[in-house]
C-alpha cells in the first residue's frame, strides 16, 4: 500500500517566542509541545558548553544536559559555542502505515533547530534540531557542509540525560557477549550500569519515561552510560577502527528519544519513534504481506531434530510437505524453514564461511517444497543464518534473494549468531574485521540486506539483530525482528524466561518495533521436561499482546491437531491493525491490549501476568457504541498456573457491548484471550 498524506500542516512561530535571554544573559531558545505541557530549553554556559532541560507542567524532567561531539582526529565540538539563529515551526500530518499496530498515525509536534557555532579556532557549526511532541521529544544533531568540518570521525557522543528525580529502571546490560537477550533486571536509577535502549523508568512520584533512538541509519547504536547520581551519557557501540563514526558532511545523526507519559500504557501507545523517521521510501509496498506461520525450528531446539545433515535432519522434503499441508488445512499463511541449505555440519557457530545460500542437503528438494507449497497457497520464508560472517553472507546475498524470488519466496529469516563484537564485516581496505552488531558497519549491511530484498519484493526478520529504531516506516519490507530473549528460552530449560518477562516486554523492548518473540507453545516443556513459565491461556493472549506482522505458531503440528478448539484462536487472530489500545498495565506485572483487525470490525484483546495471581477489571468502552459482539473468551480454568495445571482452559461464548466491563481472572503466570465478533 503506497504512502498516502492525508494532512499536513506547517507553521512558523516568532523567533521572540522562544529566544529569550537567561538571567546572566546568556541566550536561552524555548519550545513546547502542541499542548503546552512539556518545554523545551536549550542554552550555553559560561564556558560555551551548550546544554538542554525539559520540564513538564513547569517540573523538570531531564535537569540540563549536555550536548557535544567527540572526535578523534579533531578537537571536540564542545566548549566555546554560541547559540545562534534559533528557528522554530510546528507540523501536524497524519499519515497511513501500509501494516501495522493501527492504520492512521498523527505526527503532530513543533520543532526547534538551534545552531551552534565555535566562537575561536576552526569555528565550526553545527545544529541541533528538537521535536516536542505531547507525549516526548526528539533531537539529532545536523552537521552542514563547511570548510573547517568535510569528515567527521566520532569517537563518541557527548550527549547527556540528567534525569531530574530518582526512578526505578528496566534495563539489560550494554556491549555483552549475549547481545540483547538479557532478562531486564529492575533497579533504583542509582544502580544502573552500562544499559541499552530502550531503557524505561518510572520516577518516586509516577511519571513513567524511556530513552530510545529513532532512525539509526549508517550509524553506531547508542547505549547509555551511568556517569553519577542520575546523569547518563551516551555511549555508542565501537566501530571497526578507532572512530565509533564515520561519516561525510552533510548528515545528521540518529534522533535521540526521551518518552513521557503519566502511565506505562502511555509509553507503549506512542508513535514518536516512528514519527521521528522519513516517510516510505520503497513507493508500492503492497507486495508486502503480514501473515501467521508455522517453522521446521521449534523441534530443533527441543533437540528432537537437528539443523545439520543426518538421521535427525529436520528440514527434509517430506517434513516441508507435511507442515505445508497442515498450515493449508488451518488458514496459517506461511511455513519457515530452517537447515534447508549447506553449512550446519560441524561447528557452523565458528565457521559461517561454510554456508551456502543457494545450494540445499541431498535430502531437501527446495523446487519441489516450493511448488507445493505455491499450489497449496502457503508463502515460504526462507532462512539465512550466517553465525555473523557477514562479509560471506554479502558475497552470495544477490544469487540468494534472486533463487527466492524465482521461487516466489517473498519473506526471509536472516540470522546473525555470534558472540557480542564477533560479527565478521569485510573493511573498506578489503581485510576481514571483527564488529559489533549494532556498531556502523552492521547498521550499514541490514540497510543493504533491506535494499536487496526490496529489489525483489522480499520482506525481512532479522534475528541477533539491530535494534529497532522505527525505520520499518521507511522500509516497510524490514517487517519484524528478534532482539530480546525470544520463546527459545523455554525449550532450553533452565533458566529461561520468568513470568512477567512478557508483561516487561511490552514497555520495554517493545517500545521500539515488533519483535519476532514466537509464541504458540501447546506443549509445556523444555526440552529436559521441565516446566515453561506459562499457561496455554497465556500463550493466546500473546498474539495480541506482542505485536508482530509476521507472528509465528511456534509448536508442533501434531501439538495442535491434539488441542484444535484452543488452536482455533490462532486460526482466527489476525496480525495487521486498524488499531489498538493499551487498555491497562504496570511494567514488568500486567498488561491488557485490545487491538481491531485492518479493514473489519471484531476486536481482539489480550492480557498477560507475571507470577501472581490477577482479577482485573476491563472496560470494553474500545467496543463499537449501538453494536453487539460475541465474545469468545480463552481463559486460565481454576487449576491453571504455570506452576499447577499448565493446559488448564476454558472457552465460553457470551454477548457484550461497548458499555459491559469483563472481569479477567488471570493464573499464576498465565492469561486471557478474548475475541469479539461484531454481530
Amino acid at each position: 500500500m503506497p504512502h498516502r498524506l492525508l494532512l499536513c500542516l506547517a507553521v512558523l512561530l516568532p523567533l521572540s517566542a522562544i529566544a529569550q535571554p537567561a538571567t546572566d544573559e546568556r541566550p536561552v531558545a524555548r519550545v513546547s509541545s502542541p499542548d503546552g505541557a512539556l518545554e523545551v530549553a536549550v542554552t550555553t554556559d559560561p564556558e560555551g558548553r551548550a546544554s538542554y532541560s525539559v520540564s513538564r507542567h513547569g517540573r523538570p524532567v531531564l535537569a540540563p544536559s549536555r550536548l557535544g561531539i567527540m572526535l578523534t582526529d579533531a578537537p571536540k565540538l564542545e566548549r566555546n559555542l554560541d547559540l545562534l539563529e534559533p528557528r522554530t515551526g510546528g507540523h501536524d500530518q497524519t499519515w497511513e502505515q501500509p501494516w501495522g499496530e493501527r492504520r492512521f498515525v498523527r505526527d503532530h509536534h513543533n520543532e526547534l533547530r538551534v545552531t551552534f557555532a565555535e566562537r575561536v579556532g576552526a569555528r565550526r557549526r553545527f545544529d541541533v534540531v528538537f521535536r516536542v511532541f505531547d507525549d516526548g521529544i526528539g533531537f539529532r544533531y545536523d552537521f552542514p557542509e563547511q570548510p573547517g568540518l568535510r569528515q567527521l570521525n566520532i569517537a563518541d557522543e557527548l550527549t547527556e540525560f540528567v534525569v531530574a528525580e530518582p526512578a526505578t529502571a528496566w534495563w539489560i546490560p550494554a556491549q555483552e557477549w549475549n547481545r540483547k537477550e538479557y532478562v531486564y533486571q529492575r533497579t533504583p536509577l542509582a544502580e544502573v550500569g552500562f544499559a541499552q535502549t530502550p531503557f524505561t523508568l518510572r520516577t518516586d512520584d509516577g511519571l513513567h519515561l524511556a530513552l530510545h533512538e529513532a532512525a539509526l541509519a549508517d550509524y553506531s547504536a547508542m547505549n547509555l552510560m551511568r556517569v553519577e547520581g542520575r546523569r547518563l551519557r551516551a555511549m555508542l557501540f565501537p566501530g571497526t577502527g578507532a572512530a565509533k563514526v564515520e561519516r561525510a558532511a552533510p548528515f545528521a545523526t540518529p534522533w535521540r528519544v526521551l518518552l513521557v507519559s503519566e502511565d506505562a500504557a502511555g509509553l507503549a501507545e506512542s508513535d514518536l519513534v516512528l514519527n521521528l523517521n522519513a516517510p516510505n521510501a520503497l513507493g508500492d509496498v503492497s507486495w508486502v504481506k503480514p501473515m501467521k506461520y508455522l517453522g521446521i525450528w521449534w523441534e530443533m531446539h527441543l533437540d528432537t531434530k537437528s539443523w545439520s545433515s543426518g538421521p535427525k535432519h529436520g528440514a527434509t522434503t517430506e517434513e516441508a510437505i507435511r507442515y505445508i499441508d497442515f498450515a493449508a488445512d488451518h488458514g496459517i499463511g506461511g511455513l519457515l524453514i530452517e537447515g534447508w541449505n549447506l553449512g550446519w555440519d560441524g561447528d557452523w557457530f565458528a565457521n559461517g564461511e561454510e554456508f551456502s545460500f543457494t545450494e540445499a542437503y541431498p535430502d531437501f528438494d527446495i523446487e519441489r517444497v516450493a511448488a507445493h507449497a505455491q499450489q497449496k497457497g502457503v508463502r515460504l520464508i526462507g532462512h539465512h543464518e550466517t553465525s555473523g560472517h557477514v562479509a560471506h553472507y554479502e558475497s552470495q546475498l544477490e544469487d540468494a534473494f534472486d533463487l527466492y524470488r524465482r521461487l516466489g519466496i517473498d519473506a526471509v529469516k536472516t540470522g546473525y549468531v555470534a558472540d557480542g563484537g564477533q560479527a565478521k564485516v569485510r573493511a573498506a581496505d578489503g581485510t576481514l574485521r571483527q564488529a559489533w552488531h549494532e556498531g556502523q558497519a552492521m547498521s550499514r549491511h541490514h540497510l543493504k540486506v533491506i535494499a536487496e530484498a526490496a529489489k525483489r519484493r522480499i520482506g525481512v526478520n532479522p534475528h541477533e539483530p539491530i535494534k529497532d529504531s522505527g525505520l520499518r516506516r521507511t522500509y516497510p519490507n524490514w517487517m519484524t525482528r528478534e532482539g530480546a530473549r525470544g520463546m527459545e528460552y523455554n525449550a532450553w530449560g533452565e533458566p529461561g524466561n520468568p513470568p512477567g518477562h512478557e508483561a516487561t516486554l511490552v514497555f520495554t523492548r517493545m517500545l521500539d518495533g515488533p519483535f519476532d518473540f514466537t509464541p504458540g507453545v501447546f506443549s509445556m516443556r523444555t526440552r529436559s521436561g521441565g516446566r515453561i513459565a506459562t499457561t496455554l491461556a497465556k500463550q493466546l493472549a500473546l498474539y495480541v499482546v506482542i505485536y508482530s506482522p509476521l507472528q509465528m505458531a511456534v509448536d508442533l503440528p501434531e501439538n495442535y491437531q491434539a488441542n484444535l478448539p484452543a488452536f482455533r484462536f490462532i486460526e482466527d487472530v489476525p496480525v495487521d491493525w486498524e488499531d489498538s489500545r493499551v487498555v491497562a498495565g504496570e511494567i514488568g506485572e500486567f498488561a491488557v491490549i485490545a487491538r481491531r483487525e485492518r479493514g473489519g470490525d471484531d476486536w481482539y484483546l489480550g492480557a498477560v501476568t507475571d507470577g501472581e495471581a490477577r482479577e482485573l477489571r476491563v472496560a470494553l468502552s474500545f467496543l463499537e457504541e449501538g453494536r453487539s459482539y460475541t465474545a469468545r473468551i480463552y481463559r486460565d480454568g481454576p487449576d491453571a498456573g504455570w506452576q499447577g495445571d499448565q493446559t488448564d482452559l476454558e472457552i465460553e461464548e457470551r454477548t457484550v457491548a461497548a458499555g459491559d466491563t469483563l472481569t479477567l481472572r488471570l493464573a499464576p503466570g498465565g492469561g486471557q484471550a478474548i475475541q469479539f465478533v461484531a454481530e
